[in-house]
């Protein structure tokens, strides 16, 4: 690991270097459009070694990377411009080196979240973002091995593509070794596939191995999350791939895996840790969205071993045009990269492109219920957006846009309570404007010793409401909103992904803060997104029916307790697996609190709800 580097900003008027640590995002740039990084290093290779490689993972955005000062071929700097696609060169080093990585801030719209004021300007420097790795390998050697699983009615298959270096032409045999991981008893197996190559340089080998009888990749609620490891050798190199095999299709407001349904319960991610996804898990989150960016390689592996879905964004979001070529190169080079993931469930073009709303709708609590419902409308144009969604692969399903009200989105943006109307409004926004998922809702809040709302990044604070003075008003607040959202939500059958799972700055839209202290919220959407739960359909002074939801594949004899001020009842019913029963009512009294306890055998699964 290459860590200690020296960086400066480019142009501004100021050349000063500071010393920083490689990964990460360098704070004392903050501002700066364009950061060189340089350090220097000896020869890495050892004495069975014939090259350096050097892989530089994260490289946001824009790179040009030079190796004591020029390319080994001596064609100039090197060029990269996917920061999610890893970038590694091999050359022969001297004694004593040079590397200098130039980062810049894209100028082509595929920035992504991070091209916004959503997150810090801190979050936004251009570098080095997820690794630096410099080591001395033997030629041959394999640089990279890709694998897309593909099920049909011939059967399994891994179509596998290898890249391997040298410098002479070869005639050799890659050797393949496939190993069940975790608890399947299924046995490995072993084949070769040759290499011929007329030139030195990489070469590409293609291969396709079948399957037998394999035991499939389930999300955590439906099953084991069995997953399979190949393994390439290629004499003393090797290189290995974990991977799940899995089908997973859209019904609507589900995702089928394996035929199976999931029903889609989640929060978006800006940018992500793996500890994120822990956090996410313990929400009863089965989807995970990574809004309008790429996570880190970690990410998507933690999701494969926790049995979440992935919603992954093309990095675009945002009004304006794009160049439809690159971004079809994009999402291609997206997908083969996440292609062995069993994990990943749908892809999104573009997030947000057109604010229907545009300004005027006022401020605080009095403008937002001051609004008056009218058919919002926007002109904007689908057509780029499709014909991207053309170029991800046809066995995931595609979601071109996620966007607001009003523009026509294939998945809905939808904020009452925080943008416009009221939380309980969710019910009249989806009767005029109906979609099977909502991608993002929520509100934001501020935490204790932040900053003035309004600067924090991601957090608009003129659409807090006027009472919520303190950090615990603005955190109740949010709190209240996602439960009725939420509830409404899974009670109207649509897929809801809550906005956000953590905060970008001090304080914002998430239901963690920004170093992963649970604000309210937590508790209320954990609970809301139980598996099996139940409901008020109608949580207002009168009288209500109950609705119970059970999203897992097993039937339950449930039993329903009900107390609402000196009233009491009971219900005992049998819920379908992944169907849902309604019944009642109960009594709603104004200024009580209405308990409902749903016991399942000896488990007992409370809400609450205070009038």
């Amino acid at each position: 690991m290459v860590e200690e580097w020296q960086a400066s900003a480019i142009g501004g008027g100021s050349s000063e270097e500071y010393p920083v640590t490689v990964p990460g995002k360098p704070e004392v740039l903050t501002g700066h459009d364009a950061v060189k990084y340089t350090t220097r290093f000896p020869d890495p290779r050892g004495p069975d070694d014939d090259v350096a490689v050097l892989e530089l993972r994260g490289l946001y955005a824009h790179a040009e990377i030079e190796v004591t000062g020029v390319r080994v071929d001596g064609e100039g700097a090197v060029e990269h411009d996917t920061y999610f696609k890893p970038c590694r060169i091999a050359f022969a080093p001297h004694e004593d080196n040079e590397l200098a990585v130039t980062c810049r801030q894209p100028a082509d719209r595929f920035g992504g979240i991070y091209d916004t004021e959503s997150v810090p300007e801190r979050e936004r420097v251009p570098g080095i973002w997820w690794g630096a790795e410099l080591t001395g390998r033997p030629l041959p050697y394999i640089e990279e091995m890709r694998v897309r699983p593909e099920i049909t009615e011939a059967g399994v298959h891994l179509h596998v593509q290898t890249t391997v270096v040298s410098d002479e032409p070869l005639s050799e045999r890659v050797t393949y070794s496939l190993k069940p991981e975790g608890r399947s008893r299924q046995s490995g197996m072993m084949e070769r596939a040759r290499v011929e190559t007329d030139a030195p340089g990489r070469n590409q080998v293609e291969h396709t191995i079948e399957v037998r009888d394999p035991d499939r990749w389930w999300p955590r609620e439906l099953g084991e999350q069995n997953r399979y490891t190949l393994r390439a050798t290629l004499g003393d190199s090797e290189y290995s791939v974990t991977t799940g095999i899995c089908e997973i299709s859209r019904d609507g407001q589900t995702l089928r895996v394996n035929g199976e349904p999931v029903s889609i319960r989640g929060v978006n991610l800006v940018g992500g840790t793996e500890d994120d996804i822990e956090r996410a898990r313990s929400l009863n989150a089965t989807v995970i969205r990574a809004h309008a960016a790429v996570l880190p390689e970690v990410c998507y592996e933690r999701c494969d071993k926790e049995g979440l879905l992935v919603w992954q964004d093309l990095p675009l979001t945002g009004s304006g045009t794009f160049d439809t070529g690159r971004a079809k190169k994009l999402a291609r080079q997206l997908a083969r990269q996440r292609a062995h993931n069993p994990s990943m469930a749908v892809y999104t073009v573009h997030d947000d492109p057109a604010d229907p709303f545009g300004d005027g709708l006022g401020t605080g609590l009095f403008d937002r219920l001051r609004l008056r419902w009218r058919a919002w409308r926007s002109s904007y144009d689908h057509t780029a957006a499709n014909a991207v969604a053309d170029a991800f692969p046809a066995n995931r399903p595609v979601v071109p846009v996620v966007g607001a009200p009003g523009i026509g989105a294939d998945a809905g943006s939808y904020y009452p309570g925080w943008t416009y109307g009221k939380g309980s409004d969710i019910e009249s926004v989806l009767s005029r404007y109906p979609t099977d998922i909502v991608a993002e809702f929520g509100a934001g809040s501020v935490v204790e010793g932040s900053q003035k709302a309004q600067s924090i990044a991601g957090f608009d604070a003129a659409k807090q409401p006027n009472d919520a003075k303190t950090p615990a008003d603005s955190q109740t607040y949010q709190a209240e909103l996602l439960q009725t959202v939420t509830e409404q939500l899974r009670i109207t059958d649509v897929g809801a992904l809550a906005f956000a799972l953590r905060d970008t700055d001090d304080g914002g839209m998430g239901v963690y803060g920004i170093d992963g202290t649970a604000k309210p919220a937590v508790e209320t959407l954990s609970n809301a997104f139980q598996p099996i739960q139940s409901f008020l359909a109608d949580p207002s002074p009168g009288e209500s029916e109950v609705v119970i939801i059970n999203d897992l594949p097993t039937s339950f004899d449930v039993t329903l307790s009900w107390t609402a001020g000196d009233e009491s009842g009971e219900f005992s019913q049998t819920v379908g697996e992944a169907s849902r029963w309604r019944g009642g009512p109960v009594p709603t009294p104004q200024g009580e609190t209405v308990k409902l306890v749903l016991s399942v055998g000896d488990h007992h699964i409370e809400n609450q709800y205070d009038l």
